[in-house]
């Protein structure tokens, strides 16, 4: 171990009459991930945001009337710094995360959408309470991320079946008004990816779009025009989910609005950087999902969803601009 850690330290006292104080400080230094030392000692490995964050704290403590004392120290030799690291070892929190989704596997699949998205976000929330105060990350955290990705693909067969794969091609760009008046088709009950990307097609790009809601993949008709579906027309390419690949394909791409709603619809389908509105949207879909009576139900409900969205997305960018070729 080459390198030393240079430690914030907190020293810290009560008097015994405070419990409430105590006890409030306690949860603050707990939820930070602060290794005690001993009782009243804590530590950090330090940076300047967690050294103001404590500095806070101890501001805190003598307001309330206890003492508090911030201090900054380095490990003597690799002996301590081993010590002072296997404080701070999440190897058990990450056990218990890993078997909690073992534990969720079981059911995962009698579950109906709105459940699996609600076990999700909790399951996520824990996930990322572990790694945000995992300072010295190793196999245990490896693992675990290899069992949450795992989980992940899981709980996408539940929602989407059929999920299709990535496919490595180009993006050309199309004429929207070569694809008037067509048939389009996709697996039936539809999930974040299909209900926008349908929404896109009736909105901006073909307004007489007729939909077929497809059992299986295989039972595309030549015809029609599939999509997000593996050996669709239009399905995952690269990094981008079939949304985003429609609005390259049909040049809408210089709509900022649409480009937030891929966004959300990216993150939602294949995860990636977080979307304020992506966990309202996820909600609404599921409970529209489980009232809908059929496909198309669902689609004109959650258009007007994804109408309201796409119009609060061009107030706050400031574009109403929806370009592109003709």
């Amino acid at each position: 171990m080459d390198t030393l850690t240079t430690w914030a330290v907190l020293v810290l006292t009560f008097p015994t009459e405070n419990a409430t104080a105590r006890m409030r400080a306690w949860r603050a230094l707990k939820a930070k991930g602060c290794a005690v030392l001993r009782d009243g000692i804590y530590l950090l490995p330090h940076t300047a945001e967690r050294e103001d964050m404590l500095h806070e704290l101890a501001g805190s403590i003598d307001e309330a009337g206890g003492t508090a004392h911030l201090l900054r120290a380095q490990s003597l030799n690799p002996s301590q710094e081993a010590d002072f690291r296997a404080l701070f070892d999440r190897n058990g929190d990450y056990a218990t995360f890993v078997a909690s989704l073992g534990a969720s596997r079981k059911t995962l699949g009698g579950q109906p959408p709105a459940e699996v998205a609600r076990l999700l976000r909790r399951l996520r929330k824990d996930y990322d309470a572990i790694r945000t105060i995992d300072y010295f990350p190793g196999a245990a955290s490896t693992d675990a991320e290899v069992a949450w990705e795992d989980f992940l693909a899981l709980a996408d067969t539940v929602l989407s079946p059929g999920e299709p794969h990535a496919a490595e091609r180009t993006i050309r760009p199309l004429r929207r008004d070569q694809y008037q008046a067509r048939t389009w088709a996709t697996r039936q009950r539809l999930w974040v990816d299909r209900v926008a990307s349908a929404w896109l097609i009736r909105r901006f790009i073909d307004p007489t779009a007729r939909f077929l809601w497809l059992a299986s993949p295989g039972a595309c008709p030549p015809d029609a025009l599939g999509f997000d579906f593996d050996g669709a027309a239009f399905t995952h390419v690269g990094e981008r989910v079939t949304f985003e690949v429609l609005v390259v394909s049909f040049g809408l791409d210089d709509d900022a609005a649409l480009l937030r709603l891929g966004a959300m619809v990216h993150a939602l389908d294949v995860g990636g950087a977080p979307v304020p509105e992506a966990i309202g949207f996820e909600a609404v879909m599921a409970g529209a999902r489980q009232r809908a009576l059929d496909d198309d139900q669902l689609l004109d409900e959650m258009g007007r969803v994804l109408d309201s969205i796409y119009a609060h997305f061009t107030a706050s960018t400031g574009n109403s601009n929806v370009g592109g070729r003709s």
